[in-house]
């Protein structure tokens, strides 16, 4: 409490009005700056991370079934009763998966095929990202259409042309010939039903058609490569993700949707740890300025220091009081920018003052997410960093009492 008292007196004294006053008041500011700033930069990392979890729900199931080893497997090897009597799943589409060269006049492009059946729209939101046209692959049993990926659609030269539809070419299996190589490939000739656009990646490798159809241009009757799967509402992916490979059998591997983008939820948490890491040593060094202050406050005080002696107190207490004032700068310092940087991420989380700099951006503010982890991880870093340093400043300044030390 004794300690406390001289800390905020040397602070706040009315009397006190010397340049120690305005080196702390700038160490202050040097200190809350970085704070905000960590908080701003983890946030704002935070939102586009949710933003490309968000394109991933666009296109990748919450499950997907595929086989362990191998490719396809009979739509019958599944039993799609028992899964939906499982309680665990809402909604399932067989999918086929391939790659084929797709044209359209002059222009031609490597892509992979999707061929999806009539439930393929209840487990994944692809009506969402048409941005041309409409969602429709099958007409009757008789007429297949295809929905180009934006990026695909923008390198055949038919950003949406109704009149123009493609040719899928896909390489016969055990059949191709160098004497005549056109044999070796089916040949699909759609039209084009839309234009999907879900981020840059998957819109230029993707096109999607009828099960149906692909199951035809690929030779792959009654079969298929993978099965999406929709989790009801309210359950636990991984609980389901459980639940679901019990019912499947070993033969069969059940992944999420992060576990099918694996490596770049690793990049993005090293891309998060790096963010971290160097605005925590922004932070140590901008603490570093606290040294100042405390020399030229330990300095000007030395009067005190000698009277506090000649009263009884030990090197101990004076070296904790003036401990006490360092922590006490970059505690105020450090409260003021974490008021400050989760102030202003809030501001742009609910409003979205600042925009993105280019127009056609899936989103038009810069996406920031507030999290109490982050939080809770700069203000412990904080509390790790600035009693240290001030400790080490205040001991090496304080000396043992010569008369002591005899």
């Amino acid at each position: 409490m004794l300690v406390g008292l001289f800390a905020r007196r040397y602070l706040f004294s009315r009397n006190s009005r010397s340049v120690i006053n305005i080196i702390s008041g700038v160490s202050l500011v040097a200190v809350s700056v970085p704070v905000a700033a960590m908080i701003i930069l983890l946030s704002v990392f935070n939102g586009f991370e949710g933003l490309v979890r968000q394109t991933w729900s666009a296109f990748d199931a919450d499950l997907t079934i595929s086989l362990q080893r191998g490719a396809t497997f009979a739509v019958e090897a599944i039993d799609t009763t028992a899964l939906r009597e499982s309680g665990a799943v809402c909604s399932l589409s067989f999918v086929v998966e391939q790659e084929a060269l797709v044209t359209c006049g002059d222009h031609r492009a490597m892509v992979t095929v999707r061929g999806v059946d009539d439930y393929y729209q209840e487990v994944v939101p692809v009506v969402q990202t048409i941005t041309t046209g409409g969602y429709c692959v099958a007409l009757g049993e008789d007429v297949d259409k295809v929905l180009l990926g934006q990026g695909v659609a923008y390198a055949l030269g038919n950003n949406f042309v109704a009149s123009n539809g493609v040719k899928i070419y896909a390489v016969r299996r055990n059949s191709f010939s160098t004497l005549l190589p056109m044999d070796g490939y089916a040949v699909a000739d759609l039209p084009v039903a839309g234009v999907f656009a879900v981020d840059a990646e998957t819109d230029g490798g993707n096109v999607i058609t009828s099960l149906r159809k692909a199951q035809e241009l690929f030779d792959y009757e009654g079969a298929a490569t993978s099965l999406l799967v929709k989790v009801s509402a309210g359950m636990e992916h991984t609980k389901a993700q459980e639940m679901v490979q019990e019912l499947v059998g070993e033969e069969f591997k059940v992944q999420t949707r992060n576990e099918l983008n694996a490596t770049l939820n690793r990049l993005m948490l090293y891309e998060k740890w790096g963010i971290f890491f160097i605005a925590l040593l922004v932070l140590i060094v901008a603490s570093f300025s606290i040294v100042g202050a405390l020399v030229m406050l330990i300095i000007d005080k030395e009067g005190d220091i000698a009277t506090l002696r000649a009263v009884g107190a030990d090197t101990s207490l004076v070296r904790r009081i003036f401990t006490a004032e360092g922590v006490l700068i970059c505690g105020i310092g450090g409260a003021v920018g974490l008021l400050l940087g989760v102030a202003l991420v809030l501001v742009q989380q609910h409003l979205g003052i600042i925009g993105m700099p280019t127009d056609g951006f899936l989103v038009d503010a810069y996406p920031v997410e507030l999290r109490m982890g982050d939080v809770v991880m700069v203000v412990a870093a904080f509390v790790a960093v600035v009693p240290l340093i001030s400790a080490l400043t205040v001991r090496s300044m304080i000396k043992l009492d010569k008369k002591k030390k005899r």
